[in-house]
């Protein structure tokens, strides 16, 4: 069994540690965002959720779409295409012993595109501002695989 506290004197896995919590705590800001929007300007999912506002057909004018929540969501729902694949590989990558200025070049370009892009998104920045910061945090997860079946796992 792996002695866990060999992990905190890891570089590389501290590294990736922080950088994990960065994108997974805005990732978790992007829930709050969409609820708070959802809230705000009343367009909610599912009519328990508007209950609150009224009964029958006067609380089913609140169940509808509008462009901010969405947008709000979409961003959101991109974070969890793209940080949880980062998270796995990231932390393979991260205990397969890379050189730890790769791994921070690594895990830093992940961490901005990431912040980016959703500011791209939420900011509604012309296209190819979203799209650059999409392939660069996807790039970024896309080397450190590569790195992994290149050098430590058997094909």
């Amino acid at each position: 069994m792996a002695d866990l506290n060999k992990l905190g004197e890891n570089k590389v896995f501290v590294a990736f540690a922080s950088y994990a919590t960065i994108v997974l705590a805005k990732m978790m800001f992007m829930s709050i965002a969409t609820a708070f929007f959802r809230v705000t300007r009343k367009v909610f999912a599912n009519p328990e959720d508007c209950a609150h506002l009224g009964k029958g057909e006067n609380a089913k004018k609140f169940v509808r779409t509008d462009d901010t929540v969405e947008r709000v969501r979409r961003a959101h729902l991109n974070d969890l295409e793209n940080i949880v694949p980062f998270l796995g590989i990231g932390l393979l990558y991260a205990l397969s012993g890379p050189d730890l200025s790769t791994a921070l070049l690594h895990f830093r370009l992940f961490v901005g595109a990431r912040i980016y892009h959703t500011i791209a998104y939420l900011f509604a920045l012309p296209q190819p501002n979203r799209g650059l910061a999409f392939f660069v945090g996807y790039g970024v997860t896309f080397s450190m695989a590569f790195c992994l079946l290149r050098s430590k796992l058997y094909l």
